[in-house]
């Protein structure tokens, strides 16, 4: 991956913690390659489900879904209170069942990590720069209320 790869990305979706972030936050980064163009498509849309759901999604701070279409990648960057919730989410049977439906069709890379504070400019910017290739995907780092990145 270069720095010079194309992202697209939706705006911003604030969740139902997002007026009260004032601690640590956890970030989580996903992507997800597809085999093809029809599956890129379709996990695409299976994103933009799950993202309407966010306003009700309990502990997200919030999330942007992005994409480069050219590569066949997508994904997210979510803001969470805790694992916990990130947890649940990603237990959750909307969320299984899109991972079902791709499992096999493409490859799967994720991160997270703890920010002192919320702040999401410095959060797009770091994630920006692993999602390009800039920086390299860092084993995920979160609990300790210390920052990763």
């Amino acid at each position: 991956m270069t720095p010079s790869a194309r992202l697209l990305r939706a705006p911003w979706q604030p969740g139902p913690a997002s007026a009260g972030t004032a601690g640590p936050v956890l970030v989580s980064v996903t992507e997800f390659t597809a085999d093809s163009g029809p599956r890129s498509v379709g996990v695409a849309v299976n994103g933009l489900r799950l993202r309407r759901s966010w306003p009700a999604t309990e502990g997200a701070v919030g999330i942007w879904l992005w994409t480069d279409p050219v590569r066949r990648r997508s994904g997210s960057v979510s803001a969470w209170t805790d694992v916990r919730h990130l947890t649940a989410f990603v237990r959750r049977p909307d969320h299984a069942r899109t991972v079902r439906a791709f499992r096999g069709h493409g490859t799967t890379r994720a991160t997270a990590w703890t920010v002192p504070h919320w702040d999401a400019a410095a959060v797009w910017r770091a994630a920006r720069e692993i999602l390009v290739g800039a920086a390299p995907w860092p084993a995920p780092s979160y609990g300790t209320g210390r920052s990763a990145r």
